[in-house]
């Protein structure tokens, strides 16, 4: 194994065919991902980003234990699923600490768009936040784009439990979104 330094971190870089990609490649290509999962389990920004922060270094150390039986966005995915859920059961153990934002920042291109969907956005992540543990995993990971199958595995549950939960976080958010519009 090699080293790379890159700012104050140290990145470990297999030189074996067929391993993992480097730590670099995996923050650019999946550092949305992270961020939105993120997102769904912590509404203020600086608790946030710390998430954001442990998940990325629960990645870096998981890395070596990837096998290639799983797509890397999978393996990432439950990686920061899992942290998430650590992450949370700290702070409720540790009582409350923020109120949910007024905004959550979006990328958006054009002010308008970025206006209209925002409201939208802040709905829909709220509503999320407020599902219980199981179903907010499930429906994040559908709404990342996430097959059942690959859900299935990455929560080890049954593909009846998961599209149980699934219809049941469907109808949650339904009944809120409709008592918010």
């Amino acid at each position: 194994m090699a080293g790379a330094e890159t700012g104050s971190m140290t990145v470990v870089v297999n030189a074996a065919p067929g391993a993992a990609p480097r730590f670099e490649t995996i923050v650019a290509d999946y550092g949305p991902l992270i961020s939105r999962i993120a997102s769904s389990y912590e509404a203020d920004p600086s608790l946030r980003e710390d998430l954001t922060q442990q998940i990325l270094l629960a990645v870096w150390q998981a890395l070596p234990t990837w096998r290639a039986d799983a797509s890397l966005k999978t393996f990432i995915a439950r990686v920061a699923q899992n942290r998430s859920i650590s992450f949370v059961t700290r702070q409720v153990r540790q009582g409350p600490v923020a109120e949910l934002p007024e905004r959550i920042e979006a990328d958006a291109p054009n002010p308008e768009e970025q206006v209209m969907e925002m409201n939208e956005r802040e709905i829909l992540m709220e509503a999320t936040r407020r599902l219980p543990l199981p179903q907010r995993q499930v429906i994040v990971l559908v709404l990342e784009g996430f097959t059942y199958s690959e859900i299935s595995a990455m929560l080890d549950i049954p593909a009846n439990a998961l599209a149980l939960r699934l219809s049941r976080a469907k109808a949650a958010l339904k009944s809120m979104l409709e008592r918010s519009a």
